[in-house]
C-alpha cells in the first residue's frame, strides 16, 4: 500500500509564496502520474496540476496556471507544488494523488489510486 504525506502547507499573506512536498513510501509511484487537488471549506474538491511519471508533461487547472509549478525528483519519490502570487482564495486543504493509468491528464479524483492526508493551506489578505 502507497502511502503519500504532504507538507509545507501555513499561513501566508496575498502575494506570497509555499512550497508544498508530497513523499511517497514506495518507489512505485516514480512510474504514476501525480496530481495536486484542493479543497475549500463547503466546496467540492478540485483538480489543481498533474505531471506525467518522467516530468516531461504537465497540467494545470485555469485558475493556477502561471502561478503555480508542479515538478517531481524520482530519485527522491517526491513530488512539489510551487505556489507563487497567492491569493485568499488559494485558500484549501490540498492533497496529493498517485493514478497508475497511462497520461491523460486526470482531472477528476476518482482517476486517482492513493490519496495523502492534506495539508493546510491558508492565504490571508
Amino acid at each position: 500500500q502507497v502511502q503519500l504525506v504532504e507538507s509545507g502547507g501555513g499561513l501566508v499573506l496575498a502575494g506570497g509564496s509555499l512550497r508544498l512536498s508530497c513523499a511517497a513510501s514506495e518507489r512505485t509511484v516514480n512510474s504514476y502520474s501525480m496530481g495536486w487537488f484542493r479543497q475549500a471549506p463547503g466546496k467540492e474538491r478540485e483538480f489543481v496540476a498533474a505531471i506525467k511519471w518522467n516530468g516531461d508533461n504537465a497540467a494545470y487547472a485555469a485558475s493556477v496556471k502561471g502561478r503555480f509549478t508542479i515538478s517531481r525528483d524520482n530519485a527522491k519519490n517526491t513530488v512539489f507544488l510551487q505556489m507563487n502570487k497567492l491569493k485568499p482564495e488559494d485558500t484549501a486543504v490540498y492533497y496529493c494523488a498517485a493514478d497508475g493509468r497511462p497520461w491523460g491528464p486526470w482531472v477528476e479524483g476518482t482517476k486517482y489510486d492513493y490519496w495523502g492526508q492534506g495539508t493546510q493551506v491558508t492565504v490571508s489578505s
